[in-house]
């Protein structure tokens, strides 16, 4: 037995050999043991706390593959044998590749985090956004693969300056064929981080308004108060001057009123405060000012100014109709006259 465990292969005796698998044998079961009672451990408290990082690390360690385990494994096993330098080079050449793709497993789940996080923020706020989500994860997932592939190759020794110069080439030609598409792409992206709208508000863009339904990754789609449906490219909403009525906190509202020329200079005086009355006595309601602010052809004219506590139009005009009646009624009791 002793002369069998002596005998050579590949420059190490079969002992040797024995000891290194052993070793890479019993390092694989720890690592694996440890990682299933961290693991546990992680799920366990992430499950009872709100904080994203204790989510993040139990993700990260359910992440870890048997493949980057083994390698380990390999690695310290192979410290128990004498290799060849060109066969440790080749070694680790093979961990390095290990251990890339384990790190773009890694990033693929951070990504796939940070999606899940934003969906669960945005879905009662902005649905559609989620699909801008998507696109960014895809860009970012995409990014982080050709960044690995490269390096990988790299660490094969293949020449990654000239591939990355053909890539840049070709990348120059395709962008220039998508010039369009990728302009909205990333105005959609823009729309997205910077919020100037979000679906429901109301927006007005030239002569053209509407309540936002859905922004896309190429076309943002807004329903007109006529019925039909208006689509925007993502591009030219980024460049245009929008009026955005859905982060309106309050209105103001200016009005004038026009009464007769033989209209009694005292009650005239008054005219001010009967408007301020009325107004204060509506709800939602913020007095301005009142003035008799000029001569008009046929009527002097008084300019009033107050503020509704509510971006909502139709309790805008509510409130506005009630004003009306009241100063109809308060004129005729005061004997004043419309002109």
């Amino acid at each position: 037995m002793v002369e069998f465990l002596d005998k050579t292969f590949y420059g190490n005796p079969l002992s040797a050999w024995a000891v290194a698998l052993a070793a890479a044998l019993l390092t694989f079961i720890i690592l694996s043991v440890l990682k299933k009672i961290f693991q546990k451990k992680m799920t366990a408290l992430a499950s009872r706390t709100k904080a994203d990082l204790d989510d993040f690390i139990a993700e990260t360690v359910l992440r870890i593959r048997g493949f980057f385990l083994l390698a380990i494994s390999i690695i310290i096993g192979s410290r128990f044998i004498s290799l060849s330098s060109s066969a440790r080079e080749i070694l680790h050449k093979l961990f390095i590749i290990v251990f890339l793709l384990q790190v773009a497993i890694w990033g693929n789940g951070l990504i796939e985090c940070w999606k899940d996080r934003s969906r669960r923020l945005k879905k009662d706020m902005d649905a559609s956004s989620l699909t801008t989500y998507a696109a960014i994860g895809f860009v970012l997932r995409l990014v982080l693969w050709a960044i690995v592939i490269l390096l990988a190759l790299g660490n094969l020794g293949v020449n990654v300056t000239a591939l990355v110069a053909g890539l840049g080439v070709g990348g120059v030609a395709v962008a220039l064929a998508l010039q369009s598409i990728l302009g909205d792409l990333f105005a959609s992206v823009s729309i997205l981080l910077d919020k100037p709208f979000v679906v429901g508000d109301f927006i007005i863009l030239d002569n053209l308004m509407g309540s936002v339904e859905n922004i896309g990754l190429k076309t943002t789609r807004v329903r007109s108060l006529m019925g039909e449906q208006l689509i925007f490219s993502n591009a030219d909403l980024i460049k245009s001057r929008i009026k955005n009525y859905g982060r309106m906190q309050e209105r103001r509202m200016i009005f004038s009123v026009g009464v007769t020329y033989d209209t009694p200079p005292e009650k005239l005086a008054l005219i001010p405060e009967i408007i301020r009355e009325i107004i204060a006595s509506q709800a939602q309601t913020r007095f301005d000012r009142s003035h008799f602010k000029s001569f008009g052809d046929f009527a002097l004219i008084f300019e009033t100014s107050y503020f509704i506590a509510s971006p909502d139009f139709n309790t805008f005009m509510n409130i506005q109709q009630a004003v009306n009646l009241a100063l109809v009624r308060r004129f005729k009791e005061e004997g004043i006259e419309f002109a």
